[in-house]
């Protein structure tokens, strides 16, 4: 076997590898990664956890999600961007969630930038920068699958350009590849040929 390739699991289905490290893993792997993520709030919520996990490991962001979602009010656009300087302190004492002062700034001024626009903007500018599934071969192993695109690329300039914070290149197609704009599951992969979008 290549290094890299997909992996058989307990049940014994072909998984990326990654997927088997964990058993919360596998589910996050089986059930939410790569299918596509709408509607503002939800993927303010992907946005946000995908910031978070900037330079840390995603198991550590998935297993806190309870508690980030507890602590930023579902991720509700409106009413994170309600919050005040003692829901700030609140956060920043949180010990549910990652208490990095520069993440959670960019999580609350990036909420008041978002409750300015129109209902389905974000969602609209986040799937407007999504590939066509045709030029997108599957990736037979891990190394085929990229860090940075260039819409991704282009995805992070829009979002900085529209005031959103914590939004580099990298975080936005780790953002692409969790809501589904892009199919990153290995060629083998169980979760690719159930995915119900058809990619």
């Amino acid at each position: 076997m290549t290094a890299g390739t997909a992996v058989a699991g307990p049940d014994g289905a072909l998984r990326c590898p990654w997927a088997l490290s964990t058993d919360d893993y596998v589910s996050y792997h089986d059930e939410e990664w790569g299918r596509p993520v709408h509607g503002d709030d939800a993927l303010f919520e992907r946005l946000s956890l995908e910031a978070f996990q900037s330079g840390l490991s995603w198991i550590t962001i998935l297993r806190r999600r309870p508690g980030f979602r507890a602590a930023f009010a579902g991720f509700h656009i409106e009413k994170v961007a309600a919050f005040t300087d003692t829901d700030r302190e609140r956060l920043l004492a949180d010990a549910g969630i990652i208490r990095n002062r520069a993440k959670i700034d960019a999580t609350l001024t990036n909420a008041r930038v978002l409750a300015d626009w129109a209902e389905g903007d974000l969602d609209d500018l986040i799937w407007s920068h999504a590939p066509d599934p045709a030029t997108r071969p599957a990736p037979r192993t891990l190394a085929d699958v990229p860090a940075v695109t260039p819409q991704s690329t282009a995805l992070s300039k829009a979002l900085k350009k529209r005031g959103l914070r914590f939004v580099g290149p990298t975080t936005a197609y780790a953002l692409m590849q969790a809501c589904g704009l892009v199919n990153d599951h290995l060629e083998a992969c169980v979760a690719r040929s159930t995915d119900p979008s058809g990619g």
